[in-house]
C-alpha cells in the first residue's frame, strides 16, 4: 500500500513525467499496431520504409520551417553517437564547448580526442549558464540548447565574432520539437527522438546547413580515418537515399515520424513551443509561490520550458515525495541522480497536455500537506 493515497480525483491521467525517453500518446501506440503488422521484421532498405524515412524527413523540415539547402540527415545510435561522429567528421582543428551540466560536459570530453587541439571549455555551475566567446582558430562552437540533467535552456544563436568558416553545433536531444529556434542560427541541430518526438532510443537525427554539408564531404575527402559508423559523409549519402548505414529501429522511426506528424497537424513548432511554455509555466509559478520550493535555475530567461527542476527546503525530502508520487502511478520525477539536489525533475514535453501538470501539482500538494 502506499504511504500517502493520492485521491483519484487529484491524479494526471497519464502518471509519466519523466525526461527521456518521454511518455508516448496513445494515438501513436494504437496506430502503431497496424504498421508493425505490416513492416516489422522488413527491410529498411525496400519502398515502405523508405518512404516512411522521406516522410519523416521532411516533416522535420517542415517542423523546423528550414531555409533552402539544410537537409536531415540520420543515423545509429544516439546522441552520444553524434558527438563521436561530429568529433570525427565535423572538427578540423579544435572546439569549444558550453558546459552547464552533465551532457554538455560529456561531449566537451569528446572534443579532447588525440588528434584535435585541446578544447576550449566555458563552464557554469548547474542551474546557471555562460556564454560561448570568439576565439580564433576555433572552428566548431557546441552546445546544448536545453541541459536536460540541470533545465536550463540556451538560445540558438551564433557567436558574434567568430571565425567565418566556424560551425555552431547545437544539442537538442529534449528541445527539439518542443522549443522553437531560428534555423539560420545554427549548422548542425541534432538530436534522438525520445523527448519531445515521443519515440524510442536507437537513432540519432540532424539539421544540417550547407556550411556543415561542405564541412562534412571536406572533413571526409581530407584522408583522415574515420570509422564507418561515425562517418556524417556516409550518413549524408545514405539519408539521401532514405536509409541508414545499419538497419535502425524501424519502431524508432514510425514513432518520430507520427508525433511528428502531430505536431506540424497542430500548428508546428510555435504551437508545440507555446504548449511547453504553458506547461512549465505552471510549475514554475507553483514553485515560486509555494513556501518550500523554488525554482532550481534563478534566471528565468534561463529556465527550460521542457525540462523543469523545482528545489525544495532542506525541511521536506524530494526524493520522499518522489517515491510517493511513483507509489501512486506518478513516475519518474527523481532528480537527475548526478546532479544530488533536494528537488523534482518534470517532463513538460509537447506530448503532456498543460491539465496533466495542472494534476500533477495538486498531487505535489497533497503529498506536501501529509508528510
Amino acid at each position: 500500500m502506499p504511504k500517502i493515497t493520492i485521491p483519484d480525483s487529484l491524479k494526471p491521467q497519464d502518471g509519466r513525467f519523466g525526461c527521456g525517453p518521454s511518455r508516448m500518446r496513445a494515438e501513436q501506440l494504437t496506430a502503431f499496431v497496424d504498421f508493425g503488422n505490416k513492416y516489422m521484421g522488413t527491410s529498411h532498405r525496400q519502398p515502405p520504409i523508405k518512404n516512411l524515412v522521406e516522410d519523416l524527413k521532411q516533416g522535420l523540415l517542415d517542423m523546423f520551417h528550414a531555409p533552402a539547402g539544410y537537409e536531415i540527415i540520420l543515423g545509429n545510435g544516439g546522441a552520444s553517437a553524434f558527438w563521436d561522429a561530429a568529433t570525427f567528421s565535423l572538427v578540423e582543428k579544435k572546439g569549444q564547448a558550453l558546459v552547464h551540466g552533465e551532457f554538455g560536459n560529456k561531449f566537451a570530453n569528446i572534443l579532447g580526442a588525440p588528434w584535435l587541439e585541446r578544447p576550449t571549455v566555458v563552464s557554469a555551475e548547474p542551474g546557471t549558464r555562460s556564454d560561448l566567446v570568439a576565439e580564433s582558430g576555433v572552428d566548431v562552437y557546441a552546445y546544448p540548447h536545453n541541459e536536460t540533467s540541470a533545465g536550463v535552456v540556451t538560445d540558438v544563436t551564433r557567436v558574434s565574432g567568430a571565425d567565418a568558416d566556424a560551425l555552431m553545433l547545437t544539442d537538442a536531444t529534449s528541445a527539439a520539437g518542443g522549443i522553437d529556434f531560428d534555423p539560420l542560427e545554427t549548422d548542425a541541430y541534432y538530436f534522438a527522438p525520445q523527448k519531445n518526438l515521443a519515440s524510442d532510443g536507437g537513432l540519432w537525427l540532424a539539421l544540417v546547413s550547407p556550411k556543415a554539408i561542405e564541412r562534412i564531404e571536406r572533413v571526409a575527402a581530407s584522408g583522415r580515418y574515420i570509422p564507418n559508423i561515425l562517418s556524417l559523409k556516409l550518413a549524408l549519402d545514405n539519408a539521401r537515399d532514405n536509409f541508414t548505414l545499419n538497419t535502425p529501429s524501424l519502431a524508432t522511426l514510425f514513432f518520430t515520424n507520427n508525433q511528428v506528424q502531430w505536431i506540424n497537424d497542430n500548428g508546428g513548432l510555435a504551437w508545440a513551443d507555446q504548449r511547453t511554455r504553458t506547461s512549465s509555466n505552471l510549475l514554475y509559478d507553483w514553485a515560486e509561490k509555494t513556501e518550500v520550493t523554488h525554482p532550481f535555475v534563478s534566471n528565468p530567461n534561463h529556465r527550460s520550458q521542457v525540462v523543469a527542476t523545482i528545489n525544495f527546503d532542506d525541511s521536506i525530502d524530494a526524493l520522499e515525495i518522489a517515491q510517493i508520487l511513483r507509489e501512486n502511478g506518478i513516475v519518474d520525477t527523481e532528480p537527475y541522480r548526478k546532479l544530488g539536489k533536494n528537488q523534482l525533475r518534470i517532463a513538460t514535453f509537447v506530448a503532456t497536455d498543460p491539465s496533466e501538470v495542472s494534476k500533477l501539482i495538486e498531487s505535489i500538494e497533497y503529498v506536501l500537506e501529509r508528510i
